[in-house]
């Protein structure tokens, strides 16, 4: 994590952080009917980026991450935009017990090719998302492994299939609802300009 804790400080300065954000809140928001009673949960969060796009649809958010550089940043846009419904929360789910539960909508953005085991990331979703909830999947589709820098020595999943996630999905009881690429991620790599396609899944708890 303390790549991202050096990072945060930084993090919103990127503009294509910014416009996925806003493109991935989006498609969740006219996907997912909402009376703004709603309790939502982002895993991952970073800064907020994502949250921020979608403080007005639910009625409380929990933002979750384990980076203390990237939630310090998140307390002080917090404070500084007065938003009264967001809980910053520095936890590792995957670890920690925690009393969250009850969670209407779970949303993540470029956090699940991350975690190593998603058997355990999965079965603790399974547990906080209510019956009838959604979880929403922002992330890579799969890529040769060229996205991340050799130097980072990156030892998480490179992207995923549409095919593969909904049925380890479907092994937890999800329900895959929604599909689509609705963003690309460029980068200069030493072959030209590479295109790196992001997908949102978004699944409903059965």
């Amino acid at each position: 994590m303390e790549r991202f804790d050096t990072k945060a400080k930084e993090w919103d300065n990127n503009p294509d952080k910014v416009i996925r954000a806003k493109k991935f809140a989006k498609e969740i928001i006219a996907f997912i009917p909402s009376d703004k009673t709603d309790n939502a949960l982002e895993f991952g969060c970073g800064t907020g980026l994502l949250s921020f796009e979608l403080k007005d649809t639910f009625n409380t958010i929990t933002l979750v991450d384990t980076s203390r550089g990237m939630i310090d940043v998140l307390k002080e846009k917090i404070t500084d935009l007065n938003v009264a419904n967001f809980k910053p929360v520095m936890a590792n789910l995957l670890e920690e017990k925690t009393n969250i539960s009850n969670i209407d909508v779970l949303y993540m953005l470029m956090t699940l090719h991350h975690i190593n085991d998603l058997d355990k990331a999965f079965e603790v979703f399974k547990n906080i998302i209510s019956t009838n909830g959604y979880i929403c999947i922002a992330d890579l589709v799969e890529e040769d492994g060229s996205f991340h820098a050799p130097e980072l020595n990156f030892d998480g999943h490179l992207g995923f299939s549409k095919e593969e996630l909904s049925v380890k999905l479907a092994d937890y009881g999800f329900e895959m609802e929604y599909y689509s690429v609705p963003h690309t991620i460029e980068k200069q790599q030493a072959s030209g300009l590479k295109k790196y396609p992001l997908f949102l899944m978004i699944a409903k708890k059965m």
